[in-house]
């Protein structure tokens, strides 16, 4: 392994945290009605346990309701009772064909909790970049060390100072990410 291929794959695995973070959080419930809310939730259909979205057509009605078309319509019920045991605190309403859902405002404390979740997310995600610049320093040292690698103190100084540059990078979009959810979950 060279050092460009370290540098590469540091990066590629920084800008994964960055992506996992940003899934977690759409799929947390703010006020507003959002179909990354209901899209993972496991349905037992026909003794599997499937992802909702696979099941069902996902659309945003209003502003603070969800509409959910299954697929095939003897699934429905198997539909409402998971998104009742999902703990998103939602109450699935059958419609026709079709189940309603409204999005409650979360209450204050609920906010707050929400608030903290999203702040302990982004820390792990965090955590996780660091643990890939450790993983990446170790590897351009070993390279350092290994005098048939042909890598000078130097090339390896600058290798560091990017990963370094990456971390920074990645760790500001965390907080970018982080911030942004924080305040959509605050505002009433």
């Amino acid at each position: 392994m060279d050092l460009d291929t370290i540098l590469l794959e540091c990066e590629e695995r920084m800008e994964k945290s960055v992506d996992y973070l940003a899934r977690e959080l759409r799929g947390m419930r703010t006020g507003r009605a959002n179909t990354a809310m209901l899209e993972y939730i496991k349905v037992d259909y026909y003794g599997s346990m499937t992802d909702l979205r696979e099941l069902a057509a996902i659309n945003v009605a209003e502003a603070t309701q969800l509409l959910v078309k299954p697929f095939d319509p003897g699934a429905k019920s198997e539909i409402i009772k998971a998104i009742e045991k999902s703990g998103l605190g939602l109450n699935p309403m059958s419609e026709g064909n079709a189940i309603r859902i409204n999005v409650p405002a979360p209450s204050s404390d609920r906010r707050k909790q929400l608030a903290v979740q999203v702040k302990k997310l982004a820390e792990e995600s965090k955590i996780t970049i660091r643990n890939e610049r450790r993983d990446a320093n170790k590897a351009v040292d070993a390279l350092a060390a290994d005098k048939k690698a042909g890598v000078t103190e130097d090339m390896a100084k600058s290798a560091k100072e990017d990963i370094d540059d990456f971390t920074k990078k990645h760790t500001a979009k965390l907080d970018e990410l982080a911030d942004k959810k924080v305040a959509e979950i605050e505002e009433v």
